[in-house]
């Protein structure tokens, strides 16, 4: 039998600092990269509860004077990156630091590589477009979900195609992340949930990819079990540090997995809910989860059993299939125990939108475009799609 060729890549920072502490590390590791003024990319979110602020004091204090940038919003859009690398110009700055959750961190990477790049974040749409590295950049966590603070993906909206554009470059990986859990104890609850939900969505989907791995595997498998263990106490008592530590490395584990399996449909969905609608990502692809899945289940029905089991269903004695179809109740349970809404109609109304019938055709069509639809485990129809997108209403 002939030997095919085939490479699989492993991205990751080349530093992350991980325990309760670990931000206090920030000036001097912003001087080890050779920044000297920083542009702090993060929200009106963490500038109102004073975290922004605290940064600014900690980088004072050693040495590093910064500029602040806090207009980022949700979903992050390509004014959003247009107006931040009009600040980061204006005021000559060398360097990057994010502050916050996925939104922030995916707004300082289309900074960064448009200001090494040139053009527009328009033109690095799809896999690995720029040609130069970012500046140094440094990525600081608060939120337990998006694992963007250690990815090489950039999810940035076009306002005019109303769609999320999936930027996957290696050069937007940070050089480093950092991620203390003392960062996350002002999390609410319903964030902690939905960014929660994310991570586990990241986590199974990277598992039944395609395109995972050995490594990829490992990685899953232990964020899965972490998020099962650890995001119920969280989302009841934010201040329970076990839980948030336990959440910190769930959410790390599950992007090592997802940044080098990548992920599939319900990622796909996902970006045209928040392209299209604005909604929060990790909620859309919290109740999207089990009705993709179920769809792909007889193309991996042997790791959906594994899934049931590490999700904490008995599976001992059942058939591989009934096994498989646990994993769905146990994602709807997680699911309903955290507090994610039950729907999509649900989801619009509590954040003041009307999720369309009639939009279906058009967030179908652009989902299917999508680069995560190409690791999804099973090939699914226009239609399928649009079947799914109703059942999840």
């Amino acid at each position: 039998m002939p030997i095919c060729e085939q490479v699989n890549g492993f991205f990751i920072p080349s530093v992350t600092l991980m325990g309760i502490g670990a931000h206090k590390e920030l000036p001097a590791k912003v001087r080890s990269l050779g920044g000297t003024k920083p542009l702090l990319v993060t929200d009106k979110g963490m500038t109102a509860i004073g975290m922004t602020q605290k940064i600014v004091d900690l980088l004072v204090a050693g040495g590093i004077h910064c500029v602040v940038f806090d207009e980022t919003v949700p979903n992050p859009t390509d004014k959003n990156v247009a107006d931040g690398l009009a600040v980061y110009q204006k005021e000559q700055c060398d360097s990057l630091i994010t502050l916050g959750g996925g939104s922030a961190h995916d707004c300082g990477k289309g900074i960064g590589l448009v200001s090494t790049n040139g053009g527009t974040i328009h033109d690095y749409e799809g896999l690995d477009k720029s040609e130069k590295g970012m500046p140094p950049y440094i990525a600081v966590n608060t939120t337990a979900g998006t694992a963007s603070e250690m990815t090489r993906c950039c999810v940035i909206t076009n306002t005019a195609r109303k769609v999320k554009m999936a930027i996957i470059d290696w050069h937007v990986t940070p050089a480093i992340a950092l991620d203390d859990p003392l960062l996350m104890m002002g999390m609410p609850p319903a964030l902690t949930a939905a960014t929660g939900m994310d991570a586990l969505t990241h986590a199974i989907e990277a598992y039944v990819s395609i395109a995972a791995t050995h490594l990829t595997d490992a990685c899953a498998e232990k964020a899965i079990k972490l998020v099962s263990k650890h995001l119920r106490p969280a989302v009841a008592n934010g201040q329970d540090i076990h839980a948030r530590e336990g959440m910190c490395y769930a959410q790390y584990l599950a992007g090592m997995a997802f940044n080098n399996a990548s992920v599939g449909h319900v990622h796909a969905m996902a970006h045209q809910l928040g392209g299209y609608y604005n909604l929060p990502h990790g909620e859309c692809n919290a109740i999207l989860l089990p009705f993709v899945e179920e769809r792909n289940l007889i193309a991996k029905m042997d790791r959906f059993a594994e899934m049931a089991a590490w999700l904490g269903e008995d599976t001992e004695g059942i058939s591989t299939r009934d096994a498989a179809k646990k994993c769905m109740k146990a994602i709807r349970t997680l699911s309903e125990d955290v507090g994610i809404p039950s729907g999509l109609k649900e989801l619009g109304k509590r954040y003041g939108k009307e999720v369309k019938i009639a939009d279906i055709p058009i967030m179908t069509e652009n989902a299917q475009k999508d680069a995560c639809v190409l690791t999804n485990p099973r090939t699914l129809t226009h239609e399928e799609v649009m079947e799914i997108y109703e059942a999840a209403m």
